[in-house]
């Protein structure tokens, strides 16, 4: 996600020989997916490769006639995600890059300072992980569990920004573009005041950056070992969650046979009944550590945090807050009537 934010420029890859004196540091796009995702891409995204940078250059010239200090990175991989994540519909993919400029605008608990090292706390208490095995779609499985948070170590904005830079480092790989994620949540152990932190605004602001806010295809959300109290917490997320979204979420209670009809067992650890080991959070711990620098080169190339942003803003002011706020407080008795 390198490379400058200068609208008067353009791509070298679609430029004359010339423009690539003025560009040095944006790269040429060059196709890493294997023929059967090509084809994948094509059928499911609309993708074709043949027009491919045709579409990210009218991206980025909308982006530049429409939106000139929006302060995003114009590279032909990075637009590329939002393309894929929209299936190229160049409307819905702008709005898509203005969601999540804004939303990283207007959450600075949470997008200040952010960086794999400011989440060692986070990253070591085993709260989010992914599995080392993709499953049958190719799809990389992102574990979360809830139980290992203590909420007077550190607030929840912590845990949203270990899982959002999960995502920053998944959706690197084209191959994730094309297939998308599954999550797998365990709720364990979760107790009502554990979940009263998860209320309506939070839970708009998480949403808002899942479903419209940033460039991956969420596939399924498998809930296992999840207590009465859900109940209640679905009931907050529910109004936020698209039709299309909802269906996609699998409540498996403490059955983990109904859980292995979604997740094969092979790439499942043992605490899930499955047969590829103790649940490891070393290795994607390490490798996400390790792109300190990576990360501290892309983020370098957005505008930060308390900048002006798009009047498109997806979250916007206090007003919004207002709301959210009323709508625990009349929520907060179906938590504890479910608790």
């Amino acid at each position: 996600m390198s490379g400058d934010s200068d609208c008067t420029r353009t791509s070298p890859s679609v430029g004359s020989p010339s423009d690539n004196e003025f560009l040095p540091d944006r790269p040429r796009y060059v196709c890493s997916l294997s023929p059967d995702l090509i084809a994948k891409a094509r059928e499911e995204l609309q993708e074709k490769p043949e027009w491919r940078l045709r579409d990210v250059q009218a991206l980025r010239d909308m982006v530049c006639k429409d939106y000139p200090t929006l302060g995003t990175c114009l590279d032909d991989a990075f637009l590329l995600r939002f393309l894929r994540a929209r299936k190229f519909d160049y409307d819905r993919a702008l709005q898509l890059l203005v969601n999540y400029h804004s939303c990283r605008r207007s959450w600075p608990e949470v997008f200040n300072n952010l960086k794999p090292s400011a989440i060692k706390a986070v990253l070591a208490s085993g709260f989010v992980t992914v599995l080392p095995h993709l499953d049958t779609e190719g799809r990389h499985i992102v574990c979360i569990r809830p139980d290992r948070w203590t909420p007077s170590n550190y607030p929840i904005t912590e845990n949203i920004r270990a899982i959002y830079l999960t995502l920053e480092k998944l959706i690197q790989s084209e191959e994730t573009q094309v297939n998308g994620i599954v999550i797998l949540a365990d709720y364990k152990g979760v107790s009502l005041s554990k979940a009263s932190h998860f209320g309506p605004f939070v839970a708009k602001k998480v949403i808002g950056i899942l479903q419209d806010g940033f460039p991956i295809r969420i596939k399924a959300v498998n809930i296992i070992n999840e207590p009465r109290i859900f109940k209640g917490i679905f009931a907050i997320i529910k109004p936020f969650l698209k039709e299309k979204i909802a269906n996609r979420f699998f409540l498996h209670g403490s059955d983990l046979n109904s859980l292995h009809e979604n997740l094969p067992q092979r790439i499942l650890p043992e605490e899930y009944g499955g047969t590829s080991g103790k649940l490891d959070i070393a290795a994607w711990n390490e490798l996400l550590l390790a792109s300190e620098e990576d990360f501290l080169h892309d983020f370098s190339q957005l505008v930060l945090p308390g900048d002006s942003s798009p009047s498109e803003a997806l979250v916007s002011g206090d007003a919004e807050e207002k709301q959210s706020e009323e709508s625990l407080r009349g929520m907060k008795p179906q938590l504890y009537y479910c608790y």
